[in-house]
């Protein structure tokens, strides 16, 4: 009786094993992950961004349905395509990236549909304040990259934040306070 348990146990610790070994690490591919905002200008049309530099990592279980993300964008490489509109954004008045040069969002809580990920939740530190932030996936995928020779997850995700909760107080209420956020990321298993 012994033997048969003993031997259960042995199988059991193996799926275990290989369950744990599902999760992999992955580094963020800057040149395919953007980082983009909108917000209504004055209420006429809609003025668009990105944050030109940013880094992170994502560790990613699909068995296991389990995710860790990790992103620093750094708030001087805003880019609008008008370097005056970037010079105000940086200034106190908005991101303040002199005294605040990183945002950062972090979570340890992703929502699957299936395979794939449907939201990632957790908190977004911007201006030295942190919120809470759910991003739903658009659309979400994995596939084996022919150039690198390595899996590739990704996908665009978003959400709607108020500018306000980060002391982000500016010109409200002429100007909007509620910023539409996309972030469209793919990252490379390590």
């Amino acid at each position: 009786m012994k033997k048969p348990l003993l031997a259960a146990a042995a199988v059991l610790a193996c799926f275990a094993g290989a369950a744990q070994a599902q999760s992999a690490s992955y580094a963020i591919d800057p040149g395919h992950t953007f980082v983009t905002f909108e917000v209504l200008h004055f209420g006429t049309s809609t003025a668009r961004g990105r944050f030109d530099k940013k880094e992170g990592t994502v560790q990613f279980d699909r068995a296991g349905k389990t995710g860790k993300v990790e992103i620093s964008i750094d708030t001087a490489s805003i880019n609008t395509g008008v370097a005056a509109f970037d010079n105000h954004l940086r200034n106190a008045d908005f991101f303040n990236a002199a005294m605040f040069p990183t945002a950062k969002f972090v979570s340890d809580k992703f929502v699957f549909s299936g395979d794939k990920v449907s939201e990632v939740s957790g908190t977004l530190t911007l201006l030295d304040k942190s919120q809470p932030v759910t991003l739903k996936a658009v659309n979400f995928n994995c596939y084996e990259n022919p150039r690198l020779k390595r899996e590739v997850c990704g996908g665009d995700f978003e959400t709607t934040l108020q500018r306000s909760q980060f002391g982000m107080n500016y010109g409200l209420p002429s100007i909007p306070d509620s910023v539409r956020l996309t972030v469209q990321i793919e990252a490379v298993k390590q």
